[in-house]
């Protein structure tokens, strides 16, 4: 598996997550996804805050709040109201055991917080489970069960990445590097899913995050690494090419994030944590603009990173 560091993974699949959310519900939970209106969405930046007042504070990976669909019923039989909230948490550690409880502790705050139906999912980098389904907390007392309760999961390295490097949806295609790869097969689905992603109709910043989500997760030892790059010499693989990012590209794109951050803090002030994801997003070209735009911006609103 990909050496994964949670300062790493965290920023990088929050921003994926947020740009393609409807096509993870697409790639994992279909029926729901036909259940969601994704047009009518709402981020909301939550934190929360545990044993108050003095407890540990922790923020939510992503909380969104959207609308159900017409002709859809309510997430809770007798519960009129069509609006919902979406958790999705992230986990990166090899066990799920710490994770059920505080996944129940989150869903109370925001049950509580916002009055609303909340659907909490569980996405795994490290852990596979069976892949997608629920999973499950409970509490007990000596032999009675006091409390069960459910999360739906996402555990990427049950699943089959052939199945989704073919597949319909480019998150999925993304994703594949974090599933289940035979080691003889590993540099030509990492191939094949730049090429699917470079041969998309996205635009040059959806492609990035795409094309930087295989590579960070590839995890592709010498000998894949040099098979891979003998692909890319090839005809079907000429298109991949340009949507590679060398060490050096992101060894400057890190540099420049934080640079850009640092600018933007000392000319406007605190940076709310949606500019910070949207720095985060951008590619090369465009952090070099952004220093080029800040000479000029009198106000934050003029570099569009709010839009």
């Amino acid at each position: 598996m990909p050496q994964i560091e949670p300062a790493d993974h965290d920023q990088r699949l929050k921003v994926l997550l947020k740009e393609f959310f409807e096509q993870f519900f697409q790639c994992f939970f279909p029926t729901w996804a036909e259940r969601f209106d994704f047009t009518d969405l709402t981020w909301l930046d939550k934190e929360v805050f545990l044993a108050p007042p003095q407890g540990e504070k922790r923020q939510l990976d992503l909380v969104a709040r959207l609308r159900i669909r017409p002709g859809q019923p309510p997430p809770q039989p007798g519960n009129p109201d069509l609006l919902a909230l979406v958790h999705i948490e992230v986990e990166s550690r090899e066990s799920a055991q710490a994770f059920r409880p505080r996944m129940f502790e989150y869903y109370v705050q925001l049950r509580r917080d916002s009055q609303l139906p909340v659907l909490p999912i569980g996405l795994f980098l490290r852990v596979g489970l069976e892949g997608v389904g629920w999973d499950a907390y409970e509490e007990h007392f000596w032999e009675h069960r006091l409390l069960r309760f459910e999360y739906a999961y996402v555990g990427l390295p049950a699943l089959v990445a052939e199945q989704y490097v073919s597949g319909a949806h480019l998150l999925g295609v993304a994703l594949s590097s974090l599933m289940r790869v035979p080691a003889e097969r590993r540099a030509e689905l990492h191939a094949e899913a730049l090429k699917r992603i470079a041969q998309s109709r996205e635009n040059d910043w959806r492609r990035f995050l795409l094309a930087e989500c295989v590579e960070a997760y590839g995890n592709l030892d010498e000998g894949q690494r040099q098979q891979f790059q003998a692909l890319l010499t090839t005809e079907p693989y000429q298109e991949v090419r340009p949507l590679m990012l060398t060490t050096g590209d992101r060894a400057r794109i890190a540099e420049l994030r934080e640079v850009g951050c640092l600018l933007l803090e000392t000319k406007f002030g605190p940076l709310s944590s949606e500019i910070r994801e949207r720095v985060e997003s951008l590619s090369l070209e465009q952090l070099r603009q952004l220093l080029v735009d800040l000479i000029r911006a009198q106000t934050l609103s003029d570099l569009h990173l709010e839009d």
